[in-house]
């Protein structure tokens, strides 16, 4: 089994390559759902989640009221290392177990763990490759402005409390640029899964 970290700021384009390695059949685990799931209704995250930040951040559906405990958070980067080591290793758990399900499935499975974070937690995978979607922050506060309504301080808020470029980049084996055309982006997406596919 290959294990491939694929990460990028909030608005990279790192879904539509994850989304293109999986048309090629990689199995592709995402952080951000698993990050979800450890904080449904009833789970032990959610409670220390509460606990931690108060019971404005629960919803009246006992779910996690997520714009609520993002105010808090973003911005504040005492009560981001506070959330981050509540879930961080409940994912790592979970994560794992996604991993090792896939190795038993296909001894050669090529499995992308899509993880925004990868650069800020504390990361304790053996990755064989880093891969890291790259657009510049310019181009990215006018990608959420445009196609997810944010207002721009507010963009610029979310990609400040994120690693920098030069963080991501430092750490990286392969740098897809998508700060092109989409048919530029998926290029060297297939160009990326050949020479996995290459790997003996």
């Amino acid at each position: 089994m290959q294990l491939i970290g694929l990460t990028g700021g909030i608005a990279s384009g790192k879904s539509t390559i994850a989304s293109r390695l999986a048309s090629h059949g990689a199995v592709v685990v995402d952080a951000d759902r698993i990050a979800r799931e450890v904080v449904e209704p009833g789970t032990p995250a959610l409670a220390e989640v509460a606990r931690r930040f108060g019971d404005a951040v629960i919803a009246p559906d006992g779910s996690l009221d997520r714009p609520a405990l993002g105010a808090i958070v973003f911005g504040d980067p005492e009560a981001l290392q506070d959330l981050n080591a509540i879930t961080h290793p409940a994912v790592l758990r979970a994560s794992t177990a996604r991993f090792e399900a896939a190795a038993q499935a296909d001894p050669d499975a090529i499995v992308v763990y899509d993880v925004p974070l990868l650069v800020e937690s504390a990361n304790e995978y053996p990755f064989d490759r880093i891969v890291v979607a790259h657009a510049h922050a310019d181009l990215r506060i006018d990608r959420l402005v445009a196609l997810r309504g944010m207002d721009a301080a507010e963009a610029e808020r979310r990609i400040r409390s994120q690693a920098t470029d030069a963080e991501r980049l430092a750490v990286a084996d392969v740098v897809i640029d998508t700060g092109g055309t989409l048919e530029h982006t998926l290029e060297q997406v297939d160009a990326l899964w050949e020479e996995l596919r290459a790997q003996p």
